[in-house]
């Protein structure tokens, strides 16, 4: 009896092991169609072009959400009052939230052949190579960016279940830091208080002076 009792268990044990080993086969086994459906990401456009053709133009949804404007009843604070108004806001954030990841695609930064405003003397602007360096130097920078201007998104979205109209005024100004702390670091880096400065005086020197000469 005692060794059928060991051989049973010894049975069972093997059996127990085979199975486990079955349904680690079969979970691995349904795992990877879940990775051949979503696939992985592959970017269409450069940078620049996803900024220009679809994050600037949706981000102007919340910059435009509040304005003060001057007409003949004085000075105006114009905000959202219809479904229509809120939902364009709204739709400004939800893709403003969702569309800034992208931004972590790994994509150029430019399209072929555009160097930006990085030549010459006075070039204000980085190259797209530049650019990428500085991105593979501190990749923590890049993804603090991306995040900085995701959170404005989610900001306006929240804003938009509470229809919040003043809180749209702290959204639109950290809307604002977000995309100018970006360029200023990684695109016009070159347009510091001197470079204005610079200019404000070559303006200065090419400008027309004040009087007429006589005849």
């Amino acid at each position: 009896m005692p060794g059928r009792r060991l051989a049973a268990c010894l049975g069972f044990l093997v059996l127990s092991a085979v199975m486990d080993a079955c349904s680690s086969s079969a979970s691995k086994a349904t795992a990877a169609p879940a990775a051949l459906l979503w696939g992985d990401m592959k970017p269409v456009v450069s940078v620049k072009e996803l900024m220009r053709d679809m994050l600037d133009p949706v981000a102007d949804n919340i910059f435009d959400a509040v304005s003060i404007v001057e007409n003949k009843k004085g000075v105006v604070e114009v905000g959202p009052k219809t479904e229509e108004d809120w939902e364009r806001i709204r739709i400004g954030g939800v893709t403003l939230a969702e569309g800034a990841y992208l931004l972590k695609v790994p994509r150029p930064f430019a399209p072929p052949g555009d160097l930006n405003n990085s030549t010459g003397p006075n070039a204000v602007e980085l190259s797209p190579d530049q650019i990428t360096a500085k991105v593979r130097a501190d990749p923590v920078e890049w993804n603090a960016r991306i995040e900085a201007l995701r959170n404005v998104g989610l900001e306006a979205m929240d804003i938009v279940r509470r229809k919040d109209v003043k809180e749209l005024w702290d959204a639109a100004d950290n809307l604002e830091q977000a995309c100018e702390g970006c360029h200023r670091s990684y695109w016009y880096p070159g347009e510091t208080p001197d470079f204005y400065g610079r200019l404000d005086r070559r303006l200065r020197d090419v400008r027309p002076r004040g009087g007429s000469e006589s005849r």
